[in-house]
């Protein structure tokens, strides 16, 4: 059975991948009273005079709101806050399986960047985290930087730094593998779009050496103009030998390339044009932008991709499930570049030495002992950074 009709029918069956399961029994007189009437009334007053012990007496601790407007879904696009429930409740799903984070689905409807900033500020005291997702670009870094600076809880949008802390996990280690030094490399990101310019700015804190972009006008280099106003800051930090042309010419001598774009638009004479033990991520889904065979064939050494049927599954998976806990464990007020470098460097210390090499340079996704490395590392730099509320702390 095709897994699309075979994912329908189990949606029909499930009615829903989540559910409010009560953490209270209430079977007698004495448990009503306590749950509810009269005796809640004193928790209520003690968050009343302190407001943080709304992390102590409610689940607010563990609890983060996945929010959409539906309008950058999957590989789907702009299909609406309804039709992008199954997602966002999948995402929920995956928050609790991997890292025991409950999560709850909120699908705004609205493209506007006020109505969705000041909906979720609303909402906000209700819940520990927001992860943002499948919301188009630009309104995206707009929407998560009025939230980060209104609100005083951990704004991530996944899509820009999941995807950016998981991609600098596998290249750490690809580096490793192919005796790259990070620090003297040159990488190609093709899809300047939000996960582009996210993953830039990730490796950029990491100190690659220097990144060349590439967008559907070509590499963009400074003193150009552009459209999207986010390009203008990429180009202040990026292409530091002002390099022109499209994708063949920002691949000539590269040691990596990434590609969060479209699929088929790297060639075999592309990848031969790179340099010695060339790493291709080809991220597109479900077609990348080089099958993994044909750059192989070429010379690549390293290669990952966004499928699970591929080695190396560049899944943001590894990733958001610990970064919320970790950053949930802590009370943080934000998730900030020490917390997601730390990720990064969690992730990709949880392949073990023995086991790393060319075809495994990811932990594997379903191993539940990474969230944990990484709600460690986290929590641990939350603490460092100064933007966590408690130094005492468990995950």
């Amino acid at each position: 059975m095709d897994i699309m009709q075979s994912s329908l029918e189990k949606h029909y069956e499930w009615k829903g991948k989540i559910e409010v399961v009560s953490r209270c029994k209430v079977e007698n007189r004495e448990q009503l009273s306590n749950a509810y009437t009269p005796g809640v009334a004193k928790p209520c007053l003690e968050i009343a005079e302190n407001p943080e012990l709304s992390y102590d007496l409610t689940r607010r601790s563990n609890l983060v709101a996945v929010i959409t407007d539906g309008t950058a879904v999957l590989g789907l696009g702009d299909i609406g806050p309804r039709a992008s429930m199954p997602v966002m409740e999948g995402k929920c799903a995956l928050f609790k399986e991997f890292a025991g984070v409950d999560a709850f689905p909120i699908c705004v409807n609205s493209k506007d960047v006020d109505e969705i900033v000041r909906t979720v500020e609303l909402i906000s005291y209700s819940f520990g985290g927001i992860n943002l997702e499948d919301i188009s670009a630009p309104r995206c870094f707009e929407i998560e930087r009025r939230l980060k600076e209104k609100l005083d809880i951990p704004v991530f949008h996944d899509d820009q730094h999941g995807t950016a802390v998981v991609a600098s996990a596998a290249m750490l280690n690809a580096a490793k593998v192919s005796g790259k030094r990070f620090e003297d490399m040159t990488l190609v990101i093709n899809g300047a779009g939000a996960a582009g310019c996210a993953i830039a700015k990730q490796f950029l804190s990491l100190g690659i050496g220097d990144i060349i972009m590439v967008d559907i006008k070509g590499i963009i280099c400074d003193g150009d103009e552009f459209e999207n106003p986010s390009h203008y800051e990429m180009a202040k930090l990026t292409n530091k030998t002002k390099r022109k042309g499209g994708l063949a010419e920002a691949m000539a001598g590269a040691d990596a390339f990434i590609g969060v774009s479209k699929p088929n638009l790297v060639s075999q004479d592309m990848v031969r044009s790179m340099a010695d033990k060339p790493i291709i991520f080809a991220m597109a889904n479900p077609t990348p932008e080089i099958m993994p065979d044909l750059a192989k064939e070429a010379g690549a050494f390293v290669v990952g991709t966004g499928r699970s049927d591929f080695p190396n599954q560049i899944n943001n998976v590894v990733a958001f499930p610990g970064i919320f806990k970790g950053a949930l464990a802590v009370r943080a007020k934000d998730i900030n570049e020490d917390m997601k470098r730390a990720a990064a460097r969690a992730i990709a210390e949880a392949v073990p030495a023995d086991k790393l090499c060319a075809d495994f340079i990811l932990p594997d996704a379903f191993d539940k002992s990474v969230a944990e490395a990484v709600a460690k590392a986290v929590a641990e730099a939350a603490v460092q950074s100064g933007v966590a509320r408690i130094s005492k702390w468990t995950v």
